[in-house]
């Protein structure tokens, strides 16, 4: 049976409770990865909720790349108190192949983070990295939230996803001119559009029924009530 979950429309939101702070755990195995799977959705927890906290963590990179991606999770993050922008520089592509130093850094980190929500790939994402931080996610943090964000790409690997948050168009042009801003070293990829970001937003707020039309939209294994 295919169950779908709207965070906000169905009220599936976090606890707001005097004091508590939330730790979210953003992943991912390149640059731009989290800012594309899940860029409105970390906006949108931002502005709700003022005393959240992040541990932002992206696998491969070159220093240009490294770059943009400290220019860009500080922009997502402008807002944020308390947080965390690490850039690893393992090489693009490979991950599969140096798998126990990328195992490592996940063990170092159940050692210091007991995050409340996790962002990582979806697990039949094509990209061969991409896969490896979602299986070693799921391997490392056993009793958390784990949310898969989706990367559109030449593979054609979009799937049908189960849970989706909803986003104001405001939101989403936010993300868009971010994300457009941050990674110039991307400009000449024929995907890396606003048009291309624009419209899986659009595609998964149809799906959703989202009230200002556009989503993002999750992988959601194991959810417990």
């Amino acid at each position: 049976m295919d169950v779908k979950f709207i965070f906000n429309m169905l009220n599936l939101k976090l606890a707001e409770k005097p004091g508590l702070t939330y730790k979210v755990l953003c992943l991912g195995a390149h640059s731009d990865d989290i800012e594309i799977g899940c860029g409105g959705t970390i906006l949108k927890l931002v502005e709700k909720y003022p005393s959240i906290e992040f541990y932002w963590i992206v696998f491969s990179s070159s220093l240009e790349r490294e770059k943009e991606a400290i220019c860009s999770g500080n922009k997502f993050l402008a807002n944020v108190a308390q947080k965390q922008i690490i850039v690893r520089d393992f090489r693009d592509g490979f991950l599969p192949f140096i798998a126990i130093e990328v195992k490592e850094v996940f063990e170092q980190l159940k050692q210091k983070l007991n995050p409340d929500l996790i962002f990582t790939h979806y697990r039949h994402d094509a990209h061969q990295d991409h896969r490896l931080i979602c299986d070693l996610t799921w391997n490392t943090f056993r009793n958390h939230l784990i949310l898969e964000y989706e990367i559109p790409k030449y593979d054609g690997d979009l799937a049908n996803p189960n849970f989706f948050v909803p986003l104001e168009r405001s939101v989403c042009q936010q993300k868009i001119k971010y994300l457009i801003d941050s990674f110039r070293s991307q400009k000449d990829k024929q995907w890396f559009t606003e048009e291309t970001f624009l419209s899986i937003l659009r595609i998964r707020g149809i799906e959703s029924n989202a009230p200002d039309k556009y989503a993002e939209a999750f992988y959601v294994r194991k959810m417990v009530f």
